[in-house]
C-alpha cells in the first residue's frame, strides 16, 4: 500500500522531507539529495520523469530563472534605465541598452511610462538574485491596450499545457491574443465576449489545476460560453 503522502485527483502531494525515490534518481527543483536519497524540499506535487523526479510547488511567489518569459510592468523611471515588477520579490531593471530602441541618457520617459506592460526575457540571475531583463529577442514588445490578470506562477504549466495545448485551445475558441508569462501574469485583447470566456477558463484551470481530464473541462466551458454547446 502506498501511503508516502496524499492524493488530489489521481496526484500525488508531498511535504518537505518526504521520501521521493531511493536511488537511480536525479534530485530536480523543488528536491533536495541526502545520502542518496532523494527527499521533498517542499510542499507540492511530485513529478517523475525516466532520469529525476522533481516538486512542483503548490504555491508560492515567482522566483526567476534565466530564459523565463514574463509580463511586467514599469513601476519607475531612471535616467538609463526602467524599474520593472515582474511579480518578484527581487528588483528587476531593464537598461537602455536591452531595449529595441536607441534611448539617450535622461530620454527614457519619451520611450516607456510608468504603468506599461511589457513582454520580457529573464537573461541573468546572480547569486544575489540581481536580475537582468530584456526586450532585445523575437516577439518581446510593450503590450498595448488589452487586460492583465494573475494566477499562481505554479499553475502556469497547466494554462499553457502540454506542448502549448491548452493555451492554444484558448485562444482559437476566444478569439484573443494571449500571452502567459512564467511569472503568472497573463495579458490578453480581444472582443469583450472572447475576453470574459478567457478568464472564466483561466480561473477554472488555475482552481482545478490537479484534476484529471482538465482539457475537456476547459473546453466544455468554453462551448457552453460560446454557445456551442449542446
Amino acid at each position: 500500500m502506498d501511503n508516502s503522502g496524499s492524493r488530489e485527483s489521481g496526484r500525488e502531494i508531498v511535504v518537505p522531507g518526504e521520501l521521493l525515490a531511493v536511488a537511480g534518481k536525479k534530485a530536480g527543483p523543488g528536491t533536495y539529495l541526502d545520502g542518496g536519497r532523494v527527499y521533498a524540499a517542499q510542499l507540492g506535487i511530485k513529478s517523475v520523469r525516466p532520469d529525476s523526479v522533481s516538486v512542483v510547488p503548490l504555491a508560492g511567489q515567482y522566483i526567476p530563472v534565466r530564459g523565463d518569459l514574463v509580463v511586467g510592468k514599469i513601476i519607475d523611471i531612471g535616467p538609463s534605465n526602467w524599474l520593472v515588477d515582474i511579480n518578484s520579490p527581487y528588483p528587476s531593471p531593464l537598461h537602455v541598452n536591452e531595449v529595441p530602441w536607441r534611448v539617450e541618457f535622461g530620454e527614457t520617459g519619451k520611450f516607456m511610462s510608468i504603468g506599461d506592460i511589457l513582454l520580457l526575457k529573464i537573461v541573468d540571475v546572480d547569486e544575489v538574485r540581481r536580475i537582468s531583463v530584456s526586450m532585445q529577442d523575437h516577439g518581446l514588445r510593450k503590450l498595448s491596450g488589452g487586460m492583465v490578470i494573475e494566477v499562481s506562477p505554479s499553475k502556469v504549466p497547466r494554462v499553457i499545457g502540454r506542448d502549448g495545448s491548452m493555451i492554444q485551445m484558448l485562444k482559437n475558441m476566444t478569439g484573443c491574443r494571449i500571452y502567459v508569462g512564467q511569472n503568472g501574469r497573463i495579458w490578453m485583447d480581444g472582443e469583450l465576449d472572447g475576453i470574459l470566456r478567457a478568464v472564466r477558463a483561466i480561473k477554472m484551470i488555475e482552481d482545478e489545476a490537479h484534476s484529471i481530464g482538465l482539457t475537456e473541462k476547459v473546453k466544455r466551458l468554453l462551448e457552453e460560453k460560446s454557445g456551442k454547446g449542446a
